[in-house]
C-alpha cells in the first residue's frame, strides 16, 4: 500500500481531464473498470450495441481507484452507481444510454464512423469557442450552480473579445458559413 501511495498510483490517469480538445470515448465491447472509468474521463461516449459497462473491482477486494466512484455516481446518480460498484455488474449499453452514462448507442458497425462524424462536426467550429464551452461544462461537475454560472458568464463575455465571435455573428447576420481563424 505504501508503494502505491508514494508512487502516486493511477495518479497520471487524471492527465486525459485535462487535454484541453474534446475526447470522444467508442466503446464496442467491454468497459469494465479501469476501461471503463477512461470512458468516463471522456468528454461523450458513443457505445457500440454489444457494449457492456461495469465496476467490478469489488470483485477482486479493492475499489475503483481511477474515479469510477466519483464519476459513475456523478452521471447515473448514486442509486445506480451503488448498484454499479457494490454488485460488481455490468450494464448494457442501451441501459448505460437511458442511466445517463453513455450519450447514444449504435450498429456495431457504425459507431465508430458516428463517433467521427461527431468529431467533424465539433472540429468545424472555432477552437478557442469549443475550449471554453468544454470548459464550462466540465465545471459545472464541481462547482456550486452560482460559482458555474458565475464562469459561465465569464467565459461567455470572453468570447466577445475573439475573432471568431465577430465572425460567428457576422456569417450569421450575412446568411454564409463562417469562416473560423480559430484566434
Amino acid at each position: 500500500m505504501v508503494g502505491n501511495i508514494k508512487s502516486n498510483y493511477l495518479g497520471d490517469w487524471t492527465g486525459i481531464n485535462q487535454i484541453r480538445k474534446p475526447i470522444i470515448a467508442a466503446v464496442n465491447g467491454f468497459a469494465l473498470g479501469g476501461g471503463c472509468e477512461v470512458a468516463m474521463m471522456c468528454d461523450i461516449i458513443y457505445a457500440g450495441e454489444k457494449a457492456k459497462f461495469g465496476q467490478p473491482e469489488i470483485k477482486l477486494g479493492i475499489i475503483p481507484g481511477a474515479g469510477g466512484t466519483q464519476r459513475m455516481t456523478r452521471l447515473v446518480g448514486k442509486s445506480k452507481a451503488m448498484e454499479i460498484v457494490l454488485t460488481g455488474g455490468f450494464i448494457d449499453a442501451h441501459e448505460a444510454e437511458k442511466a445517463g452514462l453513455v450519450a447514444r448507442v449504435f450498429p456495431v458497425d457504425k459507431l465508430v464512423a458516428e463517433a467521427i462524424k461527431t468529431a467533424s462536426v465539433i472540429a468545424s467550429y472555432s477552437l478557442p469557442v469549443v475550449i471554453m464551452a468544454k470548459e464550462a461544462v466540465n465545471k459545472s461537475q464541481e462547482l456550486p450552480l452560482a460559482e458555474g454560472l458565475h464562469l459561465e458568464r465569464r467565459l461567455f463575455h470572453a468570447t466577445f473579445g475573439t475573432h471568431d465571435q465577430k465572425e460567428g455573428m457576422s456569417a450569421f447576420g450575412e446568411k454564409r458559413k463562417p469562416a473560423w481563424k480559430h484566434e
